[in-house]
This record gives C-alpha cells, sequence and structure tokens, in this order.
C-alpha cells in the first residue's frame, strides 16, 4: 500500500513541475447584491480572468448580504472586495474592478503584448 502512495506522490510532483508557470488562482469577490457596482465588478473580473486566466481561477461570488458571516471571517470592510488568496501572497482589491491595468497588478500578473504596460509594472 505505502509503493502506491509514493507512486500517487510522484506523480502529483511531475504535475505540480510541469504547470509551475502556470500558477492557478483562487479568487473571492465579495459584492452587495444586483447593485450596478457589484454587477461591473463580476463583469470586470470575470473578462480579466478570461483573457489572462484561462482555466487557471477559481472564482467565488459572495453576497455579503446573504452570506454576512463569510464578510466578517474576511474583515471586508468595503464592497465590491476582490481578495487572491492563492497564489500567495495574499491581496485585497477595492471597487469595481474597471481599471484593468490595476487589477492585473494586483494580481501579479504581466500584461500582455503591451509594452508600456510591462514598463510600469
Amino acid at each position: 500500500m505505502k509503493k502506491t502512495t509514493k507512486k500517487r506522490s510522484a506523480a502529483k510532483k511531475s504535475v505540480v513541475q510541469n504547470e509551475g508557470h502556470r500558477k492557478m488562482y483562487t479568487l473571492r469577490l465579495y459584492i452587495t447584491g444586483q447593485t450596478p457596482r457589484s454587477v461591473a465588478s463580476v463583469r470586470n473580473l470575470r473578462h480579466v480572468c478570461d483573457e489572462h486566466l484561462t482555466g487557471r481561477f477559481e472564482l467565488q461570488v459572495i453576497d455579503i448580504y446573504q452570506q454576512p458571516e463569510l464578510a466578517r471571517e474576511a474583515e471586508i470592510i468595503a464592497a465590491p472586495t476582490l481578495v487572491k488568496r492563492l497564489p500567495l501572497p495574499l491581496r485585497r482589491l477595492v471597487g469595481d474592478l474597471s481599471n484593468e491595468q490595476r487589477v492585473l497588478m494586483g494580481l501579479d500578473l504581466k500584461f500582455d503584448g503591451n509594452e508600456d504596460h510591462g514598463e510600469q509594472r
């Protein structure tokens, strides 16, 4: 039985090593119902994720009116707030996420295809 465990561990390590350059992102977006600002933040974040993190993100949208305990646990004091839980370091972005450059910087992503943006980083 121990051999099987070792084989699985070795297989997991090779997958992690092969995908090391493609980090998975765990994101939580805290919103306040269906307000225009909340709807815009969801739309803007989905656009960024679809453009820059295709297949590499897990997004959880949390309505703090429906789940206030999750907002308290995360110490959310304003909404919308995006929390990047993984990869570390943990980051928080507040607002409607309409400034794509700011969102990319907050997620520690490079600007694709635009050298001017890369220099600002």
